[in-house]
C-alpha cells in the first residue's frame, strides 16, 4: 500500500517523539551516574545473618535490620579526613528523612577499622558528627566478620604503608531483602537523590 504525503509526516512525527523520549530517558540516567548515583550492579544479599556491636555495645545481627530500607557506608573513626566528610553527608540525608529514619529505613556505618573502634569509640564519633540518631548504628565487631560483610559488597579492607586504612567512598542502598538497589559515590551523590530513592524503595 503506498503512503500518502500525510500518512509519512504522521510517522515522521511519531518516530521523532519516540527517540526524543528515548534521548531524554538516556540523559537522565547519564545525569543521575554524573551526581553520584548508580544502578546497583551486585546482586548479593549484603544482610546476612552475622552479628556485629553497635555503639551501644549491644549485639546487632545484620539480618535483623531487614524488613525497610537500608542505606549503608563505611568509616573510620581515626580517619580526620574523608570519612568525616562521608558522614557529614549521612547526617545531611538523615536529616531530610526526619522521622522516617528509625521507622521506614535504617542507616548503617559499619567500621573498617575494627582493630581499634570500640563501641566507645564509635559512640563518641557518633556524638561529634551530629550522627546520633536511634535509626543510624554504627557497627564494628571481628576483624574477620568485617571483612565476611565488606566481601558481600566487593569490598576489602587495606592499609597504607603508613598503617592508615584505604577510604570506600562507597554508599549503598538496600531493599527490605537486604539485595542492593542503588551504589553512590557518597561523596559526589546530592541527599536528595538518596532521600528519593529510599522513599522509592519504602514505596
Amino acid at each position: 500500500m503506498a503512503l500518502d504525503n500525510s500518512h509519512i509526516r504522521y510517522y515522521r512525527l511519531v518516530l521523532g517523539i519516540v527517540s526524543l523520549a528515548v534521548l531524554l530517558t538516556l540523559s537522565a540516567c547519564g545525569d543521575r551516574e554524573a551526581r553520584g548515583d548508580y544502578p546497583a550492579a551486585n546482586t548479593n544479599n549484603c544482610l546476612p545473618d552475622v552479628s556485629l556491636i553497635d555503639q551501644h555495645g549491644a549485639a546487632v545481627s545484620l539480618a535483623s535490620l531487614k524488613g525497610k530500607p537500608v542505606l549503608i557506608d563505611f568509616i573510620y573513626t581515626s580517619c580526620a579526613s574523608t570519612c568525616p566528610m562521608l558522614t557529614a553527608k549521612m547526617a545531611a540525608i538523615a536529616h531530610k528523612l526526619g522521622p522516617a529514619l528509625g521507622a521506614d529505613v535504617r542507616i548503617v556505618s559499619i567500621s573498617l577499622d575494627p582493630e581499634h573502634d570500640s563501641p566507645v569509640e564509635l559512640a563518641k564519633y557518633a556524638q561529634t558528627h551530629d550522627a546520633a540518631n536511634s535509626g543510624w548504628l554504627f557497627l564494628t565487631g571481628p576483624p574477620e566478620k568485617i571483612d565476611q560483610v565488606l566481601a558481600l559488597f566487593k569490598l576489602r579492607r587495606t592499609r597504607e604503608s603508613d598503617g592508615s586504612i584505604t577510604h570506600s567512598i562507597e554508599a549503598f542502598l538496600l531493599a527490605p531483602d537486604g539485595r542492593q538497589i542503588r551504589q553512590y559515590n557518597a561523596l559526589d551523590v546530592s541527599p536528595d537523590a538518596v532521600v528519593a530513592d529510599v522513599e522509592s524503595a519504602h514505596g
